[in-house]
């Protein structure tokens, strides 16, 4: 039923009260509604699009992927949302002393096996609680609460408020991802196969694959070597006179021996053929679309990962398979050099800034005098944000403080504090984990009396280590954020664009965006949307006017650019 107009509410609680599926005002005067019966989908969905239309509310669930998933499976789309598992994690840890986050163990156990977009609607609010007694609806509007207050007590309470927001808003561009889809040509995805790899076999390896692996066990003189077992190609190379402790490119490349290059080449293709071969084709293609399974925030920095489909490792040589459908386009875009314009930004180095200016920040720190050439620019921006000592970047790194103060003081303190034990926030107000309990013992064992010098070495080692992961953290994670509201504000511009009615439909993107531009695909820094051919120079604008607003939004009036890479074309290939 439809909230009548006077008790319009800011924010809408969904969960469940029995077998009803139940909302609850979050105003001042919370008044519960009974939607429907737990098993009638349908009238949740018709509910939900009404109050959508009339209020525009913000929903607090427990789990976007539980309560979205079936609402745009029935072409509903909802404009924002609070996520409670996702703030729980984020509060917990920046602000663990605010309120008893004991009291309610159920929302952290949640996390140990992280809900998808095919979870049961229905049965996740059934772990918020130990206790039967209690309803999930009534875990919700008590878990929300307790955010709030934990919230109120933060010094950095305005910025928390906008992460936990963009967080939110990441985990309904997810569940958005997943519902459209990513178009993907099979055939075309087939053709790069066999031209790479040869023509699939019903038994056996392809031919491509079987020619290196007998190349190289010729060059070793092992005609029965396995080279899927690294052990045993190890061996072989030793007595062969190769000595390397492991088979990475890296170690293997610099070694001037036969059987190096088709060792190498037979483990870029069997890399193919295992990640994104015929099999994965088979398992997560369907219908002109690949529907991956997004995770927000499941790396501790806030990037994203997969639990599915493997979407943020597609190999170049496939992005011609991403094909987007007759009379539309895929428009990508791609963010240079974020992360070190982000340092920028954090930092107010405004010579960083400066250098960052236009499309090249590396060519702008060799124009600054720092280094001499656009890869020496790259190396020692890289080792100075993850802590290089060595080599080019431990040469290089020094002269960046000298041009760059304030930046390289930023990344340094995150260091020391990290090195202390310490821990480190995001521009939003994200916190790095602590070390665990090993860190600190190997410390305190350094420090007693009787410790060796293999003791001191293992703690300075391990304290380094700690340093150049809170170093970077810090950047990455507000690199993180920065495109968490770049994707939040993209999303709300492509749904202001309207519908293409007059053009050729994309059925298979689902009855949310089968006549209207959406995003199909994320990746760190990069966006890929489909559009119909008639609004891609429309969507094209929304992209970089989304990038624009999303730097203001975080780093206000500094003068930092965000210059994007912008292409319309039939496919994602470049």
């Amino acid at each position: 039923m439809a909230p009548p107009a006077e008790t319009r509410a800011r924010a809408v609680a969904l969960g469940r009260a029995g077998d009803e599926i139940v909302a609850v005002r979050l105003d001042d005067d919370p008044e519960r509604i009974a939607v429907c019966r737990a098993e009638d989908r349908a009238g949740l969905a018709a509910w939900v699009a009404r109050a959508e239309a009339e209020e525009r509310p913000r929903w607090v669930w427990a789990d976007t992927a539980a309560w979205y998933a079936p609402l745009l499976a029935a072409g509903v789309r909802v404009e924002r949302c609070h996520d409670l598992r996702l703030g729980r994690r984020i509060l917990r840890t920046a602000l663990p002393d605010a309120v008893p986050w004991h009291e309610a163990p159920g929302w952290d156990a949640a996390f140990e096996e992280p809900p998808t977009a095919a979870a049961a609607l229905f049965e996740l609010d059934d772990r918020v609680d130990a206790d039967d007694t209690v309803d999930a609806i009534d875990a919700v509007v008590t878990e929300h609460a307790r955010q709030r207050r934990a919230v109120v007590t933060a010094s950095n309470a305005g910025r928390l408020r906008l992460l936990l927001a963009a967080e939110s808003a990441g985990a309904l561009v997810a569940a958005e991802l997943r519902e459209a889809g990513l178009p993907w040509d099979a055939d075309r995805h087939d053709a790069i196969l066999a031209a790479t790899l040869g023509p699939r076999r019903a038994n056996g390896l392809p031919e491509r694959m079987e020619q290196a692996a007998a190349a190289v066990r010729e060059a070793l003189g092992d005609p029965t070597l396995g080279l899927d077992s690294p052990p045993r190609v190890l061996r072989a190379l030793r007595a062969a006179g190769v000595h390397v402790d492991s088979t990475s490119k890296w170690e293997l490349a610099p070694h001037d021996h036969p059987a190096i290059p088709p060792l190498l080449d037979y483990k870029r293709l069997s890399r193919l053929l295992a990640a994104n071969g015929w099999a994965w084709l088979a398992e997560w293609v369907h219908d002109g679309r690949f529907r991956p399974v997004y995770v927000p925030g499941g790396v501790v920095t806030g990037r994203w990962a997969s639990s599915g489909g493997g979407a943020l490792q597609i190999p170049r040589a496939l992005r011609a398979a991403v094909r987007a459908d007759p009379g539309w386009r895929i428009v990508s875009a791609d963010v240079a050099q974020l992360e070190p314009r982000v340092l920028a930004a954090m930092a107010r180095d405004e010579g960083m800034a400066a250098a960052a200016a236009g499309s090249d920040l590396y060519a702008g720190i060799v124009a600054s005098g720092a280094v001499a050439t656009r890869s020496e620019a790259k190396i020692a921006v890289l080792g100075a944000m993850y802590g290089a000592t060595t080599g080019d970047a431990g040469r290089l790194v020094p002269r960046l403080r000298r041009v760059f103060p304030a930046a390289m003081a930023l990344v340094d303190a995150a260091a020391r504090t990290g090195e202390d034990g310490g821990i480190v926030r995001t521009w939003l107000g994200r916190t790095s984990p602590s070390p665990d309990d090993a860190w600190y013992e190997e410390q305190s064992r350094a420090s007693g009396g009787d410790a060796s010098a293999v003791d001191e070495r293992r703690a300075r080692r391990s304290a380094r280590d700690r340093g150049r992961f809170t170093r970077n953290f810090v950047v990455q994670g507000t690199a993180a954020e920065w495109s968490l509201a770049w994707l939040a504000d993209l999303r709300l511009r492509l749904a202001s664009l309207g519908s293409a009615a007059d053009g050729p439909g994309a059925p298979a993107s689902g009855a949310v965006f089968s006549d209207r531009p959406h995003l199909a695909f994320f990746l760190h820094d990069e966006v890929l949307v489909h559009a119909p051919a008639s609004v891609a120079e429309e969507a094209a604008q929304a992209v970089r006017d989304a990038a624009t607003a999303a730097g203001r939004l975080l780093f206000g009036a500094f003068p930092i650019d965000f210059p994007l890479d912008v292409r319309i074309d039939d496919d994602a290939a470049k």
